[in-house]
């Protein structure tokens, strides 16, 4: 009985009836017509072909001029985004469609950035309002060589009045216009400031005056990609923030033997020092701390004085100049040349005992100096200390510092 019946069952739907053959017929190719001409939907390849990327779909070594271009051959564009992914600092590439939606290109000077990937996300739409979505991605070209910048002071860092941004590249510049354009100073409250170039590796900014106490600083250092050289890329895309404490300016009268400490304008302390002989003087000028060491080794092979000396663990340590200029303190020298005489080999030393101590007068000033203080000297046989020494910035006038700008 069950084998008749599924035979029967079969029989039956093995031969339809005419007419509903027929309108099945008729639905199918109503269906079909849906996605056949009319629309750039249709088609096997259609929707591939619909939003034309240039550069292709997984393209390499793409140049940061591009090309780069989006494009309908029918219809029109409804949205484009291109942006860098796979990047800490995601970002979208500026751009706009054409006046009549069949294409997008990048803003006009546009860069992409190198050894960097992209993601592009277009839709198209077409007169009969149906919609087409293409993502790709491409990986521009990675650059042979690279430079990167040096810099103080260190992200956010407390520092004195004044406190010079100066970078050292490591590579010499030669599109220095574009190498600064790169680098940003700013301030909070705002004043102008200015950057001015030593050679091709270093470049310093600082307004016209010392900082105002309590000013915010940000350095914006967009050198990534930036070529400052032919065929050598920067490297860096990075924000470094720091703030402007209170205002200390120490100055050093040489032939008196003292130093004046003075916070806010006002004299706090007048310290006894040795500031260097009459064979070795200590520099003139305004000079800025930019390192400060508890204990270091002073070797005089390293500054060109030979084997005259050779001490392993001068304390209370600041440096002043690159050259080798410190104020440091002197635990070696009898106590009676503080305030009377000099005898250093252009240090300026303040008196100390072995190991350090705070209640020193080394110690004392140690423990209420930044870096970025100003230490200022005066009456010594010497020259002014050069601007490019250190931090010695501040012995050009405004005029001649902002003469230095590349931009100019």
């Amino acid at each position: 009985m069950n084998h008749v019946a599924k035979k029967a069952a079969a029989h039956r739907t093995a031969a339809p009836a005419g007419p509903v053959l027929l309108a099945v017929l008729v639905l199918l190719a109503l269906l079909t017509g849906c996605s056949g001409t009319g629309s750039f939907m249709g088609g096997k390849s259609g929707s591939r072909e619909a939003i034309r990327i240039v550069p292709a779909d997984r393209a390499e070594d793409v140049p940061a001029d591009g090309p780069l271009e989006v494009r309908v051959p029918d219809g029109r564009l409804e949205s484009v985004r291109v942006r860098r992914i796979e990047d800490t600092r995601e970002r979208d590439v500026p751009g706009a469609l054409a006046g009549d939606g069949r294409s997008w290109a990048p803003a006009e000077g546009t860069r992409l950035g190198l050894a960097a990937k992209y993601a592009v996300d277009a839709v198209a739409v077409d007169g009969a309002g149906h919609r087409v979505a293409r993502h790709t991605t491409f990986t521009t070209a990675v650059p042979e060589h690279r430079f990167i910048g040096y810099f103080k002071p260190e992200n956010r860092a407390t520092v004195g009045t004044g406190m010079i941004v100066s970078f050292e590249f490591s590579h010499p510049v030669t599109r220095r216009a574009a190498v600064e354009r790169a680098i940003r100073v700013t301030a909070d409250p705002p004043v102008a400031v200015a950057g001015h170039w030593f050679g091709r590796s270093r470049l310093d900014f600082r307004p016209a005056a010392y900082w105002e106490p309590g000013t915010e600083v940000t350095v914006d250092i967009g050198l990534r990609d930036v070529e400052g050289a032919p065929g050598v890329y920067g490297s860096q895309d990075k924000t470094v923030r720091f703030t402007v404490g209170r205002e200390q300016i120490s100055r050093v009268d040489a032939a008196a033997h003292t130093m004046e400490v003075r916070r806010d304008g006002e004299l706090v302390s007048t310290l006894p020092v040795t500031a260097g002989s009459d064979s070795t003087s200590t520099y003139n000028g305004r000079m800025v701390v930019s390192e400060m060491h508890e204990v270091t080794r002073m070797n005089g092979d390293t500054v060109g004085f030979g084997g005259e000396y050779d001490i392993k663990d001068v304390p209370h340590a600041i440096r002043l100049t690159g050259s080798g200029t410190f104020l440091h303190g002197n635990y070696w020298s009898d106590d009676e040349v503080f305030g009377s005489s000099n005898v250093s080999h252009g240090c300026i030393g303040l008196r100390d005992v072995r190991g350090g101590s705070g209640s020193t007068p080394a110690g004392w000033f140690f423990d209420r100096t930044l870096v970025g203080d100003v230490v200022e000297v005066v009456n010594s046989r010497d020259r002014t200390v050069a601007p490019d020494n250190g931090l010695g910035g501040w012995n050009l006038g405004w005029s001649r510092w902002r003469a230095g700008s590349a931009l100019r």
